[in-house]
């Protein structure tokens, strides 16, 4: 390439960067035509068979309808006591009540398209009324036991569908509507036959040419096809039917190839029927315009690619024409070598500015190492004991004391935030502590760890008490400012005053160690570290205590219990200077000697106790004693209450049932009842369930309900005044509630009993 002439490669690039764009934009364009066009294809496909389908359901709807509202009609009511053929004919007023239901039947058979026939038949008898045979024997008429196998799992009063072959050879869709109690006075069923044709011509109305419909039921039986051979056999085995059929859609559309031809299917599901109706068609007639389209597009690019070559060539001699005078320039005035004449202009400009790059790449060295970060970068340095180059630039000052802010519950700020949230927080908070420090005190903050920052204070003079209270008043601005933010409160411990730069991570270590004082202290604390105190802690044992406790434990005093802990806080407490590591040793004894008491009691721990996790991380990561407290307090509670639960719910529950025989009559709310009793409002429900069977509305109620009975038959009181006596206020409710529990209202229960007795 280096010896190709500048002119010639601008020219592949120009000629590349508009024909290869265009043949990608016309490979693109082309795929998009295609995809859209069968896309649309494939939407109007299904519009078309949706438009079908409701068509047919429309009908089948109309002539369901029509069935149900003749048989609502009571015109059978006339010839439900003729259960033979003999009686029907046996007068002529008999049989022209059974001519009347006949008329009926062609009625029903004119108001839709295509009913091939109708008939109803009466439960138990031996004639059918039909509109093709008229009044005829059941022998001389097709059988009735296809309709039993059609209605076995039907419910309601709504018929069936169901496709057949009549013995005519007539393949029908044949609608069993069933009269029962629910909808007519008269049993038996109405059977209308609706031609397979007319539904095959609602199935193809709007149908493309070339195009083929197909109507499958539930069970996968063809109802309509155009090939009538076809009829009542299995579907699925069709091409590509039981695929499509099996995907988890009820509606849509999907391409597939067929002996060598692309065919889009479509199909959508009855919501009513359970039906499914499928369409196909050839896609080579319907994608030949978007075809023809696309190679109308192809010629056009080839031309555009011819033209825009020339252009190219033409636009490269242009646009070279000053490098080219650059570069001649360049080598008659300067010292480089005769052998780079044989490059092409980029390659010899490409070694012209070679030299100066070697020449900017020092100066930049030298730029990127003075325009680091040397502030962040040293502090960090200096807090893990380094001391970096240039210290006075950032630390001018001789003293040195590190101050470390924590934040107060910081598992619950990390739960209450997210990851952006916390490193913009932190943005935030080492900008504002810097700056609240005032003149005289350099201050400079970095995050140290989780929840914690780490401000390094530099100042002059260690033995001004100016210097004391201002830094004070700066410490007490980081507390209010830190709370507003983060909307939690912060802890801070300042260090001992260092001289040198080499003591501040001993300073760190100090301040670090000082933070955990805030479990006595409490949360929001500003402290300075005493060495003194260091020297004269006292180590405390709280093994009396874990002995009450355990006692307390064992006899179900939670008051005991949590008297002890109140104790053990205070012990801590008053003593100054206790260590953390002791705090932590007392609890975590505390902790482990109630589980090993438990087991060895063979009392379960999982779900009390080890179902909580790592106890011992939890009780580490609190920051006050308050908190350690009442995480305790809670525990031990949920132990007393495992360990009485086993005795106490059939005490529970037989006091909750004999209280609700005792106040039946007054207005029980069962959440206050509840909290009488001292137990959950679920678990008083759960034991009065194990007990009776019932739920307690129901348990109420029907206390309520017995003893309304009683006062029905042994007193004179009205129903109103039974209701009152009985706890119901609304005689509306109380004869709902009768009427649930005895299936009759109060006043037909208190007419029977008088009349049995």
């Amino acid at each position: 390439m280096k010896k190709i002439p500048m002119m010639l490669q601008l020219a592949v690039i120009l000629f590349c960067i508009m024909a290869i764009p265009t043949a990608i934009l016309t490979w693109y364009s082309g795929a998009q035509i295609i995809e859209n066009s069968e896309a649309a294809i494939g939407e109007s496909a299904l519009a078309g068979l949706n438009a079908n389908r409701k068509l047919n359901e429309n009908a089948l709807a109309n002539l369901a309808q029509d069935t149900a509202r003749l048989a609502a009609a009571n015109v059978f009511e006339p010839i439900r006591g003729f259960e033979t053929y003999n009686e029907v004919n046996s007068s002529y007023s008999n049989y022209t009540r059974a001519k009347s239901v006949m008329n009926e039947l062609l009625n029903l058979n004119r108001r839709v398209d295509g009913v091939s026939s109708s008939y109803f038949y009466l439960t138990d008898s031996d004639y059918v009324i039909s509109t093709d045979n008229a009044i005829t024997t059941l022998e001389r008429y097709e059988p009735m036991s296809w309709t039993t196998e059609a209605l076995k799992d039907q419910r309601g009063i709504s018929g069936v569908w169901v496709p057949r072959r009549l013995a005519s050879g007539e393949h029908v869709v044949s609608y069993v509507y069933p009269l029962n109690r629910l909808s007519s006075p008269t049993s038996g069923l109405i059977v209308v036959n609706m031609k397979e044709s007319q539904v095959g011509k609602y199935l193809n109305t709007a149908e493309a040419e070339g195009s083929s419909s197909l109507l499958l039921g539930a069970d996968g039986k063809v109802i309509s096809h155009s090939d009538k051979s076809l009829l009542l056999t299995e579907g699925f085995e069709l091409p590509f039917v039981q695929e499509i059929l099996n995907q988890d859609s009820d509606e849509g559309y999907t391409f597939r190839e067929l002996d060598g031809n692309r065919m889009v299917y479509a199909w959508s599901r009855s919501a009513l029927s359970g039906w499914w109706n499928v369409s196909w068609s050839s896609m080579d007639e319907l994608m030949a315009e978007s075809r023809e389209m696309q190679g109308n597009i192809i010629l056009l690019t080839g031309a555009i690619i011819v033209l825009g070559t020339v252009m190219a060539v033409v636009l490269a001699t242009w646009l070279s024409r000053p490098l080219r005078q650059l570069v001649s320039n360049i080598r008659s005035k300067s010292g480089l070598e005769v052998a780079s004449r044989n490059r092409n202009e980029l390659a010899f400009l490409d070694m012209a500015f070679k030299r100066m790059q070697e020449e900017e790449e020092g100066l930049f060295r030298l730029l990127q190492e003075r325009e680091e970060d040397t502030r962040s970068f040293a502090v960090h340095r200096l807090l893990r004991g380094e001391i970096p180059p240039r210290i006075a630039e950032v630390f001018p000052e001789a003293n040195y004391r590190v101050a470390v802010v924590s934040i107060d519950r910081y598992r619950v700020y990390v739960g209450n935030t997210n990851v952006e949230t916390r490193s913009y927080h932190r943005y935030l908070l080492n900008t504002k502590y810097e700056s609240l420090f005032p003149e005289g005190i350099v201050a400079h903050s970095v995050y140290h760890t989780d929840g914690c920052i780490v401000i390094v204070l530099n100042f002059a003079s260690s033995e001004d008490a100016c210097s004391n209270i201002l830094i004070q008043q700066a410490l007490e601005s980081i507390r209010d400012e830190s709370l507003e933010l983060l909307e939690h409160t912060v802890t801070i411990a300042v260090s001992e005053v260092a001289d040198a730069p080499e003591m501040v991570a001993e300073r760190l270590l100090e301040a670090m160690e000082l933070i955990k004082q805030r479990i006595i202290k409490g949360a929001g604390s500003i402290m300075y570290w005493q060495e003194e105190e260091e020297h004269s802690r006292k180590y405390l044992d709280s093994e009396n205590s874990e002995r009450r406790i355990l006692n307390f434990l064992d006899a179900g005093d939670l008051d005991g219990i949590f008297k002890e802990l109140e104790n053990i806080r205070s012990q801590i407490s008053t003593e100054q200077h206790i260590s953390y590591d002791n705090i932590m040793f007392i609890y975590h004894q505390l902790i482990g000697t109630t589980i090993k008491h438990l087991r060895e009691n063979h009392i379960s721990t999982g779900r009390t106790v080890m179902g909580k996790g790592d106890i011992y991380s939890v009780l580490a990561a609190m920051d006050t004693l308050d908190e350690l407290e009442d995480y305790l307090q809670a525990l031990f509670r949920e132990i007393v209450q495992n360990l009485d639960r086993g005795t106490g719910e059939t005490n529970h529950g037989e006091r909750v049932i004999q209280y609700l025989k005792d106040h039946y009559k007054e207005e029980i709310v069962l959440k206050d009842m509840s909290t009488e009793f001292g137990i959950s409002y679920s678990y008083m429900r759960k034991i009065v369930y194990e007990l009776t069977g019932k739920s307690m509305i129901d348990y109420l109620n029907q206390l309520r309900i017995d003893k309304a009975k009683e006062l029905l038959l042994d007193t004179d009181l009205t129903i109103k005044q039974v209701a009152a006596e009985v706890g119901y206020y609304n005689v509306q409710s109380f004869n709902r509630f009768f009427r649930k529990y005895e299936g009759m209202p109060p006043s037909s229960y208190k007419t029977a009993k008088s009349k049995g007795s």
